[in-house]
């Protein structure tokens, strides 16, 4: 929806002619990011009538401005204010306080620290026991091989989740992050794929599918105690499936391929594995799994010398934020002595991600599985680009583990 701008600041205004929900875009986003950044701490995209920040100033601020720049009104590019869903809103992504709030402890309970370091052994030996099968290998893709096995192992086996059609959860994110841009052939083909198994996502946000006292089973529990609605509880339940997993594919896979260009920055990880942590969260700011979110004005407002009107939409670039020079040094280079402290990979403010703490973990975990058994790694073929409204994803990344 295009919005005429106010002729006083018309001039001001950088209007951008890029779509960043092309194909060349999402290939490789960098190289706009830097027009963006430099065009002005907000600019409006012509294509779409929309603001835009891409500085990591203006994206923590609007990130972190929850009454001013709302999600109620949906985290994309459609604004459910003023159009009908595709399907029900998330009570946690989609969400303000109040529902957010009680959403949120729901789920920041379920996934607490204490949780977390409960879970960690059980993860670590999937980890250990999955790189052990690679290195004899030799030869993997580590998207097919690696970066989708693991997550769609650890995380449905603690939400409490069936082992037959786990691969339908990854149709089903890609759908889901699709649709926060536009309607495009991306997001056509996204659909038309995860349409067969529709009735399989719903029907394992169910309490009799899900294994008693798993993640998926307490959020029931919550509902029973009367934190949430019994209605609320399935809806809460489909959150996990659609965020739980698909980042965390392409975080790993995201992280991987980033090492395995910086051959010098493997060698630090390999020589200290315990390293593992500070190179994921590198690997996180460097090239992030979710390069976008949007936000929309819930009421008239000025913000970064510009006036906003109510129901407009802002796209904050997430990604182009954790390169942003103005904030890190030397923002294009992999470099894992980096403190990495303030990447927006998660988001932050209230909306920050809840389920970070089991991503960090399980991108430390299998980097350090890696790192204790491989002393190099050879890509053996050209990586494939998974192209997503949203996501930063490789479909495919062949390489040849050298181990110690």
């Amino acid at each position: 929806m295009q919005f005429a701008q106010d002729n006083t600041q018309e001039n001001a205004i950088p209007r951008l002619d890029i779509d960043p929900f092309s194909e060349e875009f999402l290939t490789d986003p960098y190289p706009y990011h830097v027009e963006l950044r430099d065009a002005g701490p907000v600019v409006w995209l012509e294509k779409y009538g929309i603001w835009a920040v891409a500085r990591h100033e203006q994206v923590h601020a609007v990130m972190t401005d929850w009454q001013n720049f709302i999600s109620s009104a949906g985290v994309g590019l459609a604004n459910f204010r003023t159009e009908k869903p595709f399907r029900p809103p998330s009570l946690i992504l989609e969400a303000d306080p109040p529902q957010h709030t009680r959403s949120r402890a729901i789920l920041s309970r379920i996934l607490s620290p204490k949780v977390v370091m409960q879970i960690k052994a059980d993860f670590q030996k999937e980890a250990e026991t999955l790189m052990d099968k690679l290195v004899e290998q030799g030869e993997v893709d580590i998207i097919k091989d690696l970066a989708e096995v693991y997550p769609l192992k650890v995380f449905p086996d603690a939400l409490g989740l069936t082992e037959e059609g786990r691969e339908n959860l990854l149709l089903y994110g890609n759908m889901v992050f699709n649709a926060f841009g536009p309607r495009n052939k991306i997001f056509q083909d996204a659909v038309e794929r995860y349409e067969p198994v529709r009735d399989w996502i719903m029907t394992q946000c169910q309490r009799e599918n899900l294994r008693p006292n798993g993640f998926g089973d307490q959020i029931y529990q919550a509902a029973e105690g009367g934190e949430i609605t019994m209605e609320e509880a399935p809806m809460l339940v489909r959150s996990f499936l659609s965020a739980g997993v698909d980042t965390t594919v392409n975080g790993i896979g995201n992280a991987i391929h980033a090492l395995a260009e910086y051959p010098g920055e493997y060698d630090k990880l390999a020589a200290d594995p315990s390293r593992a942590r500070a190179a994921f969260e590198e690997s996180l700011r460097y090239d992030g799994a979710v390069q976008t979110f949007f936000r929309t004005v819930n009421t008239d407002l000025e913000f970064a010398g510009v006036q906003m009107r109510e129901n407009q939409k802002v796209l904050t670039f997430l990604a182009s934020a954790n390169r942003d020079p103005r904030h890190w040094e030397n923002p294009e280079v992999f470099d894992i002595d980096r403190k990495a402290t303030g990447h927006m990979a998660f988001g932050t403010g209230i909306h920050g991600c809840v389920g970070q703490a089991i991503a960090r973990m399980e991108g430390e975990l299998v980097l350090s599985a890696l790192a204790k058994r491989v002393k190099r790694i050879e890509i053996t073929g050209e990586p494939q680009r998974r192209l997503n409204n949203t996501l930063r994803s490789l479909g495919s990344l062949p390489v040849r583990l050298i181990p110690h």
